[in-house]
């Protein structure tokens, strides 16, 4: 073998390191790099594969005498352990002798086992050299025309794809080895994109058996999954960042978008507010655990979306003042989390929920300083219901409530007798406002959200009437004929579903 400079600048020749880490290549012995193939047909050398099961492999073990890591595959329960073999059995061949460990594609793409065994090596203070070669993700390159740097490529790992999913340029996914893996990826594909978006499989690239196969993302193969097998996608961004880029371009080109200004639309904002509040009281008092109710959660997801809407709309509106964008947004309230949650990401320990509310009464309280009041900052703009529950949550942190539900229970029969002694309207407003209070404190109590009780007694009430409506006009029938549909209605419902918790 002549001389030749190692990528660090050393000149090589016969003094060549203990260990030699080499790529394969993504296919045949023919695409290897020249001077892995040097070192993988040197003589003096052992030759340990991470596989046998590639194509380069498996010529070269035709050729020469090899040994392979398949076994600790077979007998691993799980990859961490596979590695951590790889990298001893590795290490302990090159106690013997010169070694070189060959890994298909390249050394430095998704191979967890040529870092771990540098690691090793260098604690052991053995020199090692590593020797790229073509790695899956060139093959890609060069098949599908994309250029990596003007394109924004991502590459992703199929066995670990990201949450949240971002496809917003063109992307490769690897390491789709088994049907069940693909078949989970064409699935988190499908939840992400417009349907008929198109894909390319891309099988056995740089072999005899190479295929391209070109089709939509709800019609993957799982069939197709291999040790060689990738995903190509280059698609309008879904998700997230389309629902960003879709509001954008409204603004730009739709005429009412454009007419919009941050006030024009925040009663928008109010009433998609109290959608959502409505979907999430349909759904069981315990979820998210429990039976989830689909239906019931397929209507949270879209009052989520319309809530949303309008969280991009104002940030895309801010962003066009220059005062801030959707990605300050998530980044300021980010921060405030993590400073909030010193347990979480600082060293603050807790023993409870109650301790973690503490804490983040403490820090607010901090960041809003220049406050004057206990009860500065409660917005007037809420619901009476939810603005009450405020105002006495912020006095009872100081200390200013009950101990127990008992004594509230009491003042709510204090202020029913009040208000039944009024004597004018001004003070029947008066008193039935009290009444209304002194409910919301005894549900803060109860531990039970006044709202939800309340939107919940609103629906009860819809559904009944519309019973009562089903039997018949109303025309002609006395009270007690009416109230006596309104107690059927009732013994339905509770007939009709008992797990209810009314």
């Amino acid at each position: 073998m002549g001389a030749r400079t190692f990528p660090d600048g050393r000149s090589a020749g016969a003094v060549a390191p203990d260990i030699v880490i080499v790529g394969l290549g993504p296919g045949d012995l023919d695409y290897t790099d020249d001077r892995a193939h040097a070192y993988l047909t040197d003589p003096g050398r052992t030759v340990l594969l991470r596989t046998i099961d590639h194509p380069a492999a498996a010529q070269l073990a035709d050729v020469r005498e090899v040994q392979s890591c398949d076994d600790l595959y077979r007998a691993a329960t799980d990859f961490e352990s596979v590695y951590e073999g790889v990298a001893s059995r590795t290490m302990a061949l090159a106690d013997d002798g010169p070694v070189t460990f060959a890994v298909p594609g390249s050394p430095y793409v998704g191979e967890s086992s040529v870092r771990l065994l540098r690691e090793r090596a260098a604690a052991a203070g053995i020199d090692v050299l590593v020797v790229g070669a073509e790695s899956f993700v060139d093959a890609v390159i060069a098949e599908v025309g994309v250029d990596p740097l003007r394109d924004g490529l991502r590459v992703m790992d199929g066995r670990d794809m990201p949450d949240p999913l971002v496809l917003d340029a063109p992307t490769i996914i690897g390491h789709v080895d088994l049907p069940v893996v693909l078949a989970d990826v064409a699935a988190r594909l499908e939840r992400g994109l417009p349907e008929g978006t198109p894909v390319k499989v891309l099988v056995d690239l740089r072999s005899s058996t190479e295929r391209v196969v070109e089709t939509t993302v709800e019609a993957i193969d799982p069939q197709l999954a291999g040790y060689r097998t990738s995903l190509f996608v280059n698609a309008a961004p879904g998700g997230l960042i389309g629902a960003i880029q879709t509001m954008r371009k409204l603004r730009r080109e739709c005429p009412w978008d454009q007419k919009q200004t941050h006030q024009s639309i925040v009663k928008n904002l109010v009433e998609e507010s109290y959608e959502l509040a409505h979907a999430l009281s349909v759904l069981p008092p315990e979820a998210p655990g429990g039976e989830p109710d689909f239906a019931a959660y397929a209507d949270v997801e879209e009052e989520l979306g319309d809530v949303l809407l309008q969280v991009l709309f104002q940030s895309t509106m801010a962003s066009e003042a220059g005062a801030f964008d959707i990605d300050d947004v998530a980044e300021v309230l980010r921060q405030k989390l993590v400073r909030r949650h010193p347990h979480v990401f600082g060293d603050v320990e807790v023993g409870s929920s109650d301790e973690v509310l503490a804490n983040w009464d403490r820090i607010k309280n901090e960041e809003k300083a220049g406050r004057t009041s206990q009860l500065d900052g409660v917005p007037t703009g809420l619901s009476g219901l939810t603005r009450a529950e405020k105002l006495q949550d912020r006095a009872a942190k100081i200390g200013f409530d009950w101990d127990e539900p008992a004594p509230v229970f009491d003042k709510v029969k204090e202020e029913l007798a009040e208000l039944a002694g009024a004597e004018n309207e001004a003070a029947t407003v008066h008193e039935l406002g009290d009444l209304l209070f002194a409910v919301v404190n005894l549900a803060r109590h109860l531990n039970v959200d006044p709202e939800v009780a309340m939107r919940r007694a609103g629906d009860r009430f819809e559904m009944r009437f519309r019973r009562m409506e089903e039997s018949g006009p109303f025309t002609g029938l006395t009270l007690e004929e009416m109230d006596a549909r309104w107690e059927e209605a009732k013994r339905v419902e509770m007939q009709d579903d008992k797990e209810k918790p009314w």
